[in-house]
């Protein structure tokens, strides 16, 4: 068993369907970074994703970057919205990374109207974007979101600009929302003309912790059973054109991992319904 492996869109990467989220960093000592790049090489993850606000993660990376040089394809994000404050995240990133250029840079959850509108305008974050891909500080530009509206948002950001990748979540209850579902795979149809990476999020999202006690590090609750996350995973990864962001929590890794390299056949509706009734699962947006 190997961690399965695709083009990512039109970058030329051969990436790992799984992709380290590195939001699993934020909050963690550098030795238990450590441990988890060991977990990360031999689970044959090739890609990593972290972003200015996820807390120390792009520290934590920089000496898995320094120990294997050339091995990731390394992306990050910007929260920012207008180009002289994205432009000032940027430099920030790549000095915390130890690195002279990113391979991804993407504006990171463009989703409200107004922000959106001020991100993809004369003197947004995009022009930032572009002039760092001419000055050869990142190769490629993405946008991520979240949301029941994210989808939908991600194909007017594809009619204004031609990225390279997008973020959304993906996972069986929030497919089951008409309008995200409609949404999300007008959307795949398009980045598959383009050859626009598609990466998802929230693939073994239980749903809100609704008052109970966090266990775990992402802020919804995760499946922690294998059993379950082997059934999440293998229905994400069922559709062949996504890659699967992991689990933003290092003691749930190995699982992740463990279940895309074993992938198995996509679960039909009946065994996911069933996951779904057993575990109570939820969508994380309404």
């Amino acid at each position: 068993m190997s961690m399965p492996t695709a083009p990512f869109g039109r970058t030329g990467h051969q990436s790992s369907r799984v992709i380290f989220g590195g939001a699993a960093l934020s909050r963690v000592s550098q030795e238990d970074a450590d441990r988890t790049y060991e977990v990360v090489v031999a689970g044959g993850v090739n890609h990593i994703d972290v972003a200015a606000s996820y807390g120390d993660a792009e520290l934590r990376v920089k000496p898995w970057l320094q120990r294997s040089p050339g091995h990731f394809f390394l992306a990050t994000k910007t929260g920012e919205r207008t180009a002289a404050k994205a432009r000032e995240e940027l430099h920030r990133s790549l000095e915390r990374l130890g690195v002279d250029h990113v391979d991804l840079w993407q504006l990171h959850n463009l989703v409200d109207p107004i922000d959106w509108d001020t991100a993809l305008s004369p003197g947004g974050a995009l022009e930032a974007a572009l002039d760092a891909r001419r000055e050869g500080l990142v190769r490629f530009i993405g946008v991520t979101g979240h949301g029941t509206q994210v989808a939908a948002t991600h194909r007017r950001s594809l009619e204004r600009f031609d990225f390279d990748t997008v973020l959304l979540p993906y996972n069986y209850v929030t497919m089951k929302n008409g309008y995200y579902a409609e949404n999300f795979e007008a959307l795949l149809a398009t980045c598959a003309e383009r050859g626009t990476a598609v990466q998802t999020i929230k693939s073994i999202a239980l749903g809100p912790w609704a008052g109970r006690p966090r266990t775990y590090a992402p802020w919804y609750e995760p499946m922690t059973e294998q059993a379950d996350i082997d059934l999440a995973v293998w229905w994400a990864l069922g559709r062949r054109q996504v890659f699967l962001n992991s689990v933003s929590d290092i003691g749930l890794l190995p699982r992740f991992i463990d279940a895309a390299a074993r992938l198995g056949e996509r679960p039909d509706d009946a065994q996911m319904d069933e996951l779904v009734e057993r575990r109570h699962v939820e969508p994380l947006f309404v």
